[in-house]
């Protein structure tokens, strides 16, 4: 399960003062919105199973769907979960055929060994990328998300994120919502702390929405 919002530890910290010095306007997120929860992922295949219930739903909903799976016996690991048919990881869990497709196919990438989490570590960001989103069903949104939150690397900005876009929009007084290709090129110049830039801007959307903090993403 998700670790419950502990607090940024001394990198991240270090990382965020060096991100508002680069971009001032990230330094009135926390003052205004409070600490920043600091989400966590379990690694290797639960983490990387967490992203796929996220794929394109809410917060809300995805964390209903993994509340359910992970419950279920046998999910949390690859041959466990090629076990399990659709009636289990639809009807009791609540993925939907397309996610179930896509868990499977990470379970099958795993017990084949074409992905391998323990070489993930020794991999820069854009070649570990490019391992996760080999695989069918995943791609690089998910990838991201797992680099980001359940090996915690710093230099991750999910690609397509539509919280990221309006929070930039928000945030850095755009007259419209950028486009991805316009944010990933925004992203550039917060290097080389593009995930804390993204941990800020979540947290700000959270608190200009007046939604709980909760799920990342």
């Amino acid at each position: 399960m998700d670790a419950p919002f502990p607090h940024p530890p001394a990198w991240a910290l270090a990382g965020i003062a060096a991100l508002e010095a680069q971009d001032p306007r990230f330094a009135g997120v926390i003052p205004a919105a409070g600490p920043l929860p600091w989400r966590t992922r379990m690694p290797g295949f639960p983490g990387l199973l967490r992203a796929i219930c996220g794929q394109q739903i809410s917060n809300q909903a995805a964390n209903a769907i993994w509340g359910r799976l992970r419950l279920v016996p046998g999910a949390l690991e690859p041959a466990g979960l090629l076990l399990l048919d659709d009636a289990t990881l639809c009807g009791v869990a609540g993925l939907s055929r397309p996610k179930a497709a896509h868990a499977r196919s990470l379970a099958t990438a795993c017990v084949e060994g074409r992905l391998d989490f323990a070489t993930l570590p020794a991999l820069g960001d854009a070649e570990a990328l490019a391992h996760i989103a080999a695989v069918k069903g995943l791609g690089p949104w998910t990838a991201s998300i797992h680099l980001l939150f359940a090996e915690q690397r710093p230099d991750i900005f999910p690609p397509g994120d539509v919280a990221l876009a309006a929070s930039a929009g928000h945030l850095l007084g755009l007259p419209e919502r950028p486009s991805f290709k316009a944010l990933n090129h925004l992203a550039e110049a917060w290097q080389p702390w593009r995930s804390l830039a993204a941990r800020l801007l979540w947290h700000h959307w959270r608190f200009v929405t007046g939604r709980p903090a909760g799920e990342d993403g």
